[in-house]
């Protein structure tokens, strides 16, 4: 079936509002675990994740760190605009250069009560803290498709995420219905979370603790990381009777040459990538190889994945030869790391190339989310989630998760 035809009233279910879980459990690793394998279903908690992981396994993490995207300006007439930071303006070269900017930077953000805005004016919020006295200022520059340019400056010498860190606040994803809480500062980030970036956090991750990865590592199960900056379009729903209609959010990622030979590097024992973010992610290396191929002196812009491309490009090349042709293009071209945006759109029929298992939380109806672990398990998902409702599974970000093998 070609992708665009997919009707996503296939992927939908219902989702109680009991079933959200609105705050994490007081410990990460505490949270149930479904595992799904050979169409069989088992339940445990993921402290004992390793009993359910072969000796060698390599885990996918995604190391992106959420930033405090919400900044809340009052006007001086008292009325409040809210500004919500979605990525940077397409001068800076990545998210991390923007995020190091110091004085001045834009961004491309969603504004809460932009009607009150008016052309011209110039909002103003005074942060003190303990280290720290300083005015952030911001000036709405112009109107996008969907989004305003807004130039953020700032009366010292920080950098960006230094600003939000002082200014900002934690974005909880819309469906928790719940403003931020001093505890989601650390439990809305994973442990190993490292380069600012995202607005939503990579949620499979959140069950991780450090003695988990180490008792992981005690059986020989490695891991390494990439970076994927999740963007608000994670919560997008799919609006459109088909896919057609939908257009996939793109996102930064980056990864480092050592990681891909790593990799390479897995071919006997299973790639697990933690989260949907770590498998869009990793495929889409598979993809930026295959054009790499079909063009060896592409830029890196040429190799950037598009939402169709992966239905369209040749699909009898081997991972080896793909990774192979990555590395020597990144090699050629003095590159120690890939940055770029990937459109990777998973769907049901979609042939995966890395990943023999994901560990995943549970998605939201007419969701992305829900086609990218169809590709995984089939019309079990049906089952799958099922039976999370019917054995009380708590549901989306800060709930429960699973386990599922390749079908």
């Amino acid at each position: 079936m070609d992708p665009r035809n997919i009707s996503i009233q296939e992927f939908t279910y219902h989702l109680p509002d009991e079933r959200i879980a609105r705050y994490p459990l007081n410990e990460r690793d505490a949270s149930k675990l479904l595992i799904y394998k050979d169409e069989a279903i088992a339940e445990d908690i993921y402290a004992n994740l390793a009993d359910y992981l072969p000796t060698s396994s390599l885990l996918i993490f995604n190391n992106t760190k959420v930033v405090e995207a919400r900044l809340l300006f009052t006007k001086s007439t008292g009325g409040a605009i809210e500004l919500f930071c979605l990525e940077p303006d397409a001068s800076y070269a990545d998210i991390t250069t923007a995020m190091l900017q110091q004085k001045k930077v834009t961004w491309n953000c969603l504004v809460g009560g932009a009607k009150k805005w008016k052309s011209g004016e110039v909002l103003h919020k005074e942060i003190k803290s303990q280290q720290r006295q300083f005015v952030l200022s911001a000036s709405l520059l112009h109107k996008n498709t969907d989004s305003y340019s807004i130039e953020f400056s700032w009366d010292d010498d920080l950098s960006f995420a230094e600003v939000l860190h002082l200014a900002g606040v934690i974005p909880l994803p819309p469906y928790l219905n719940r403003q931020a809480e001093v505890s989601d500062q650390e439990r809305y980030q994973t442990v190993y979370a490292k380069h600012n970036g995202s607005v939503a956090a990579p949620t499979a991750g959140l069950h991780f603790t450090n003695q988990l990865i180490q008792t992981l590592s005690n059986k020989n199960i490695n891991h390494t990381y990439v970076t994927l900056h999740v963007g608000a379009g994670t919560f997008k729903p799919v609006k459109s009777e088909t896919l057609d209609g939908h257009e996939m959010h793109s996102e930064y990622i980056d990864v480092t040459l050592a990681c891909i030979e790593q990799l390479l590097a897995q071919q006997q024992a299973p790639i697990i990538p933690v989260g949907t973010t770590s498998f869009r992610t990793i495929e889409t290396l598979y993809w930026m190889g295959v054009k790499a191929i079909l063009n060896p002196s592409a830029l890196i812009d040429e190799l950037e994945i598009k939402q169709w491309d992966v239905y369209e490009l040749p699909q009898d090349i081997g991972r080896e030869q793909s990774l192979n042709a990555l590395l020597d293009w990144m090699k050629q071209s003095s590159m120690q790391r890939i940055i770029c945006k990937t459109q990777l759109l998973v769907t049901p029929g979609y042939t995966i190339r890395f990943a023999d298992a994901i560990i995943t939380n549970f998605h939201q109806p007419n969701s992305t989310l829900l086609l990218l672990i169809s590709a995984f398990v089939g019309e079990n998902w049906k089952l799958i989630y099922n039976y999370a409702l019917e054995n009380e599974f708590r549901f989306l970000s800060y709930g429960d998760g699973s386990l599922l093998w390749k079908h």
